[in-house]
């Protein structure tokens, strides 16, 4: 399987995991207190080029954003069309700003980390009685893990299209790949099951 994983020697690769994420939380509730193009704005350019400085080219920089921007793209013309064009842009800049943060997150730390991070994070819920902390941190792991391959599968749909000669759709292109993940799913909780990792 594909991650979002980058390898490199950059400060953020070696800043440890629980002070990124504790970091990124605190951003994005950072974002969401102001409404001010100017604050939000240089949010946007410093979350961007910390992102796009951390050794990977453009192209496979930007590859598994593509989704993301044009969910904020769609989510923006609601704005657009419903609301006004102040909101708009309010929404494209957080949103935005608030992705490239968590891509470089994700691009600077591996899955081993964030899943131990997490359950660590989790332990005192557990003592609670709530959850089961490695279930916390498995679950987490799963996620990032699959998203470049919903990513993958996602562009190899279109690229079927394409070669077919028809016109993707928005029908005809997420129906197959909701199958699929799901598909997906199924068989990694399967196999989880099967080795006994989570409680039943």
């Amino acid at each position: 399987m594909k991650t979002l994983y980058v390898d490199g020697d950059s400060r953020l690769h070696r800043l440890a995991p629980g002070i990124k994420l504790g970091a990124l939380a605190l951003f994005a509730a950072a974002l969401f207190l102001t409404r001010a193009p100017l604050p939000l704005s240089i949010a946007m350019l410093a979350a961007a080029v910390i992102y796009f400085r951390l050794g990977h080219s453009f192209k496979a920089a930007i590859a598994p954003l593509r989704p993301i921007l044009l969910t904020i793209a769609v989510v923006a013309l609601f704005n657009l069309v419903f609301t006004s064009a102040e909101e708009a842009m309010v929404t494209v800049l957080r949103l935005t700003a608030l992705a490239l943060a968590a891509a470089s997150v994700t691009a600077t730390t591996g899955i081993g980390d964030f899943i131990a991070t997490v359950t660590r994070a989790a332990m005192s819920l557990e003592k609670l009685g709530l959850l089961r902390a490695a279930d916390i941190g498995l679950a987490v792991g799963l996620v990032i893990r699959l998203v470049p391959e919903i990513i993958g599968r996602y562009q190899a749909i279109l690229a079927a299209h394409r070669a077919r000669g028809l016109r993707p759709r928005p029908l005809t292109v997420l129906a197959p790949l909701i199958i699929l993940t799901l598909k997906d799913a199924d068989s990694i909780a399967a196999a989880i099951d099967a080795r006994g990792i989570r409680r039943q």
